[in-house]
């Protein structure tokens, strides 16, 4: 009897992934799923914090994924040699600040050096040829092949009719015609596809699984670069940038202001490293002070603020309660009565 083969797949959590284990798992190959935790994840922390994404039945839809399939996730947080990929990408950044060629690239080495320890024989990915503008152009394919280092151990079960021909293919473990020409960003063979197996309550497409890909997201982490002088992060920082409107009005200090209730209750866990405000007489938003106040109008001038994000907004006085980092809290009384100026300011 032949050896069964073994696979490692990329998981996302989207269709594509879904769809491409799918196809090789009908093969007869033995298929696990690994999922890469980079900080900029969008599932596990939007979902988990705020209120109107908490009734998604999904959760971690990575887990969720190989649930449904029945294999195996291995989840690996690779946030910290990742920082290097979004810092100094080599093949630069998309139309925001997602390096996606690098991204896709590191990961497929990640997967390579896990297949070669577990003893597995090939790395497959959900990728189809002209769906993303930066990396699943056909050239660029080829090019995170090539600079993984996967070569042909990397087979895309989706698009594989439109690429050379790989190493699973080539020693029968895989047959090509049982593969895929899929390409262009159109999504109804994918849909057709998920219709044959009968996958109905799947992940629809919303800009891909990174918050790097998100213009406001960008946006923030830009200006947090800007505001600090340098290009570098912790993870706490680009976790903080998820969370909240954040406003920056002067360039020596910005307000992260909570959106809902699970948003609050998530910025609590900060207040100790920020002068903060809440309001006291009507119920509202905690605010963090991201710098420093430098005087007594610009602490009026975030507390009308704070008050403009309370029930109170309609109200001819608002009472807030004002701490700084080594003061006891003090009460001030303001009129939030036209600070819905201040908000035609730009804010991040």
């Amino acid at each position: 009897m032949s050896q069964q083969r073994k696979a490692i797949s990329l998981i996302s959590g989207g269709l594509d992934s879904l769809l491409a284990t799918r196809v090789i798992l009908e093969q007869g190959i033995h298929v696990e799923g690994i999922n890469f935790y980079t900080g900029f994840c969008v599932e596990g922390h939007t979902q988990a914090i705020r209120r109107k994404a908490s009734d998604s039945p999904k959760g971690n839809r990575a887990l969720w994924v190989a649930e449904q399939l029945g294999i195996r996730l291995h989840i690996i947080d690779i946030s910290e040699p990742y920082k290097n990929i979004v810092l100094h990408p080599h093949y630069g950044y998309g139309s925001n600040l997602n390096p996606c060629i690098d991204c896709k690239s590191f990961m497929v080495e990640k997967a390579l050096e896990w297949i070669r320890l577990q003893g597995f024989d090939f790395v497959i990915t959900g990728e189809v040829i002209g769906q993303r503008p930066m990396s699943q152009r056909k050239d660029t394919m080829s090019v995170v092949a090539r600079t993984s280092g996967a070569n042909d151990l990397l087979l895309r079960p989706l698009c594989a009719k439109h690429l050379p021909i790989t190493l699973p293919e080539r020693e029968g473990w895989v047959h090509r015609a049982r593969l895929h020409d899929f390409n262009g960003r159109s999504r109804k063979p994918q849909i057709a596809l998920a219709a044959h197996y009968q996958l109905k309550d799947y992940a629809q497409p919303a800009g891909g699984c990174c918050f790097l890909t998100d213009a406001s997201y960008s946006a923030k982490l830009a200006d947090f670069w800007a505001s600090q002088g340098r290009r570098d992060y912790e993870l706490d920082d680009i976790i903080l940038l998820k969370v909240g409107r954040h406003l920056r009005f002067r360039p020596h200090f910005k307000l992260i202001i909570g959106r809902d209730e699970g948003e609050n209750n998530f910025l609590e866990g900060y207040r100790k490293r920020f002068v903060h405000l809440r309001p006291i007489s009507h119920q509202g938003s905690l605010v963090l002070v991201d710098g420093e106040l430098q005087d007594a109008d610009e602490r009026n001038f975030v507390a009308r603020l704070s008050a403009r994000f309370s029930q109170g907004r309609n109200a001819e006085q608002v009472e807030v309660e004002f701490t700084s980092q080594d003061e006891s809290p003090i009460r001030m009384f303001v009129n939030p009565l036209g600070a819905h100026e201040i908000l035609e300011s730009w804010y991040l």
